[in-house]
């Protein structure tokens, strides 16, 4: 969600390769982004009368999304925008768990979601970074049936789960959340060479938060575009 879509999509053009195509506009001018024509992600406006930051915000999918949203509102969360429908491509709403970080909700029709993932210019992986795990894993298991799987690596972590298989994480940071400010989701793309990204980055305005290095999940950086949205950039081998 961008205040100027038209310079969001010059940037993570000539940053990713992405390509364009109007997409629905429920909310307003909506564009969606294709890497050698299938579909990655979409760029779009702020809503009317949100005052939430730009940034990457993942959506979840859901069989029925009105039922879903009912859930977050039951267990603690909030509904900010909708259920409403985005033309044949499918139904949707904006919501908020128990901490606060935002995230969409997705019922499919003619578009599923992300048609590619894990290859260089697509998402890679999605973390929400929170005070503290405990008090938001029961509720996006009771929303989305994800369970959780400690991480062993850091103190305050886990791996989410769907059927078995892996589909996001959960950090808790403490204290230290005050710093990187308010509970959020923490989007990662895949790039051929987070180096030479990040100087990309940097030649078409953005800036970095994190320099490249090397970790136990590979290399990665973390960068920030024009207008503020952060995300970070690693090897499509790797998950960080």
């Amino acid at each position: 969600m961008a205040d100027d879509p038209v310079a969001g999509q010059e940037f993570y053009g000539r940053l990713f390769g992405w390509e364009f195509r109007p997409g629905p506009e429920q909310l307003g001018p909506y564009a969606r982004a294709l890497l050698d024509g299938r579909v990655v992600a979409g760029i779009g406006r702020m809503p009317e009368g949100q005052s939430l930051p730009v940034a990457w915000t993942p959506y979840l999918a859901a069989d029925d999304v009105d039922e879903t949203a009912g859930t977050v509102r039951h267990c603690g969360g909030t509904v900010g925008v909708g259920p409403l429908d985005a033309e044949e491509a499918g139904r949707m709403a904006l919501a908020a768990d128990p901490s606060g970080a935002t995230f969409g909700i997705w019922q499919g029709r003619e578009h599923r979601g992300a048609a590619v993932e894990g290859v260089p210019g697509s998402m890679l992986w999605n973390e929400l970074v929170t005070r503290e795990t405990a008090g938001v894993l029961p509720f996006y298991r009771a929303a989305f049936g994800f369970e959780a799987e400690r991480e062993e690596e850091a103190e305050d972590a886990a791996t989410l789960l769907l059927d078995g298989r892996p589909v996001a994480s959960v950090l808790g940071v403490g204290q230290a959340l005050g710093e990187l400010g308010a509970a959020h989701w923490h989007t990662h793309f895949a790039v051929e060479d987070p180096d030479e990204t990040v100087n990309r980055v940097i030649e078409l305005g953005g800036r970095v938060q994190r320099p490249p290095r090397d970790g136990s999940h590979g290399r990665t950086a973390t960068v920030a575009d024009p207008w503020g949205a952060v995300f970070t950039v690693a090897r499509p081998d790797t998950r960080a």
